[in-house]
């Protein structure tokens, strides 16, 4: 069992930064690969980012909704801390979702659907 607790998210005005935590409770959180989706009021949920349990491997949506989040998202863990990380830089007002992180024992990609525990999320809000 891994229970996951997102933090960071918040107000802020278009082009500004905000990094995002998400602890993970439990001793085996180094063998998971972790993933950031998010999803926005009206809208299905989305891969953002994701890494490997090893923090070798990082991987990022190419396009979510037609606006890339490569070069301005950046995913990083520290499995001494239990943490994952998603910085965030350039934020756009259509990056305004709840961010959710998410663990998966044996899959890294983007298949939500493939992520076995889910943190409650962080409201990010990016202002115009």
């Amino acid at each position: 069992q891994v229970q996951l607790v997102e933090s960071g998210g918040g107000l802020v005005q278009a082009g500004g930064s905000l990094r995002l935590s998400c602890a993970a409770s439990g001793r085996a959180f180094s063998s998971y690969a972790m993933g950031w989706f998010r999803q926005a009021p009206g809208k299905e949920r989305e891969f953002v980012s994701s890494i490997s349990w090893s923090g070798d491997s990082t991987y990022y949506a190419d396009s979510v909704q037609g606006r890339s989040v490569q070069g301005r998202f950046s995913i990083s863990r520290d499995n001494a801390k239990n943490t994952v990380y998603l910085q965030m830089n350039s934020l756009k007002p259509e990056d305004t979702a709840v961010y959710y992180c998410a663990a998966s024992r044996y899959y890294s990609g983007s298949s939500y659907s493939r992520y076995d525990y889910w943190g409650r999320g962080t409201q990010v809000t990016v202002s115009s």
